[in-house]
């Protein structure tokens, strides 16, 4: 019982995840955040287009091929939060086998 009621928490909170990601992202600020600001301001924003991870899965928060840039937002928002919660599954299924294997 107390799997079930873990499972459909872990689920509601993926669909909201993926309705905001979906649906509110692409409605996000187009100015620059903070650190853009200040490398821009300080002349050197150019410099970490080529930097340690030139080819970002989704560059500019949007997925090629799609020519809607809503919709384009929208779906890289969409994929980037299931694969962090894939991720954050994998290391919490992991962690979790860790904990069992000592007794825990």
């Amino acid at each position: 019982m107390r799997s079930a009621k873990i499972t459909a928490f872990l689920l509601a909170g993926l669909a909201v995840s993926l309705g905001l990601a979906l649906f509110l992202s692409p409605f996000a600020s187009s100015l620059p955040d903070g650190l853009e600001r200040v490398a821009e301001d300080h002349g050197f924003l150019g410099l970490g287009e080529d930097g340690a991870f030139p080819y970002a899965p989704f560059p500019d928060y949007a997925l090629s091929g799609v020519r809607s840039p809503l919709w384009s937002t929208g779906l890289a928002g969409a994929v980037g939060t299931v694969a962090v919660f894939g991720l954050a599954l994998l290391l919490g299924m992991g962690l979790r086998g860790l904990g069992q294997g000592r007794g825990g």
